[in-house]
């Protein structure tokens, strides 16, 4: 099936809640996850990904746009994925990645990112200028629509088909990559931050000359009151965001888009929808997932003693410790539980490792021993598969894949595709 994102958010806005999971993840084996269960139920994928992900220089995957895209529609087909349920979005893509430039600088890195993304035929689109740059104060209302006007603008000039864009506006949630522990400062987006967001983008497009950027703006990204921290989970109070709720009936055909919903309930995911959420992004928690289940296989790896062992955790900590950028400005504590944190922190900062050389050889051995050495199912079972005693011996995928698919398939239950 095809889905017009125009066509949900009028369902969801009049009392039909239905939504869309956006699955915001570059890990090879939950993408081939995610495009699975979409092509075995007929359901549509919405993958995204990061300005700091894929980018015209790589971004931390090595992937420019046009390479990454083409290798979703790779997996896609693969898993027998009709093409027109797969959509392609591109998250924060603004000057978050060179917002150390001066901000005219920062902002030409910016319009080519956009333009490559649209080129390579993403189609949904946040644009997101709230950042300050190169020592600039924080950036006005204003001023962020302006420069995300200036991104609509180069995407409605690049884009094979501007008609099939779709824009998400607006931010109040933190930077791409993630926050520290401190959640503190969390609060519900007020209903005049909300409108002034929404006008600011409307005056700004206009001006620009693409006033089309915000009849194709499908939803506002909101801080309902949802987040994540290392340890702990903010959730969703439905009461607390009645105003925003309620604030929502005076803009037509635009709703919101919540980030940071990980670990969220089934249920509070599903009042997410019912409340105007009609985009639930989930990103860390699938990779929590995969993480689990290939520590289980490590665990089972050292209890079996098998020959020419992968040593899987040994390869993730020593690469965590030679290159700490991206976990050491995020976690705090005593060495103990920096160490904890490094394995078991709900932000998951393992997964920017994965890809890593050693770290991918070492995972294809893993996998490699158990296709060789199959698993009985007491083992698996104790090691949190779900298996009777008396079955027959399974293979590593059996300890991933199930983990993955439960966090998909609560998903989509909460957005009313699956029973």
């Amino acid at each position: 099936m095809s889905i017009d994102l125009k066509d949900l958010v009028a369902q969801n806005r009049n009392e039909a809640p239905t939504a869309l999971p956006s699955f915001c993840t570059a890990n090879a084996y939950v993408l081939r996850e995610i495009t699975r269960f979409a092509a075995e139920h007929n359901l549509p994928a919405l993958i995204e990904a990061t300005c700091n992900q894929v980018n015209q220089f790589g971004g931390y995957t090595g992937q420019k746009p046009a390479a990454y895209a083409a290798s979703l529609r790779t997996l896609a087909r693969d898993a027998g994925m009709s093409s027109s349920n797969l959509i392609l979005g591109g998250d924060h893509l603004g000057p978050n990645p060179w917002r150390h430039l001066p901000a005219e600088v920062a902002m030409d890195h910016a319009k080519t990112l956009v333009k490559d993304y649209v080129e390579a035929g993403f189609t949904k689109i946040h644009l997101d200028a709230s950042m300050a740059c190169g020592g600039e104060p924080t950036p006005s209302f204003e001023l962020v629509a302006q420069r995300s006007a200036a991104l609509c603008a180069v995407a409605e000039s690049h884009a094979p088909d501007p008609s099939a864009l779709s824009y998400v506006i607006g931010t109040e949630v933190p930077v791409p990559g993630g926050e520290s522990d401190d959640m503190s400062g969390i609060s519900v987006t007020t209903p005049e931050r909300l409108a002034e967001t929404i006008e600011t983008h409307r005056t700004a497009f206009d001006a620009a000359g693409v006033p089309q950027g915000i009849e194709k703006a499908i939803a506002v990204v909101v801080q309902p009151g949802v987040d994540f921290s290392h340890e702990a989970v903010f959730h969703y109070d439905r009461a607390k965001a009645l105003g925003l709720k309620a604030a929502i009936q005076n803009h037509d055909n635009i709703a919101f888009e919540a980030h940071s919903t990980d670990y969220q309930s089934t249920e509070n995911l599903s009042h997410l929808v019912s409340d105007h959420s009609v985009i639930l992004k989930v990103g860390p928690e699938l990779t929590f997932r995969f993480r689990e289940g290939v520590m289980a296989l490590d665990q089972i790896e050292g209890a079996l003693h098998l020959p020419n062992p992968a040593a899987l955790k040994a390869s993730i900590l020593r690469a965590m410790a030679d290159a700490p950028e991206d976990w050491k400005n995020y976690y705090q504590g005593s060495v103990d539980h920096i160490a904890y944190l490094k394995l078991y922190s709900l932000s998951d900062r393992i997964r920017y490792y994965w890809d890593r050389p050693a770290v991918a050889a070492a995972f294809e051995q893993l996998m490699a021993n158990f296709k060789s050495h199959p698993i009985t199912a007491a083992m698996a079972s104790q090691f949190g598969a779900t298996f009777p005693v008396s079955a027959a011996n399974v293979g590593p995928d059996a300890l991933i894949s199930p983990r993955i698919e439960t966090t998909l398939a609560r998903y989509y239950r909460a957005c009313r595709w699956v029973d």
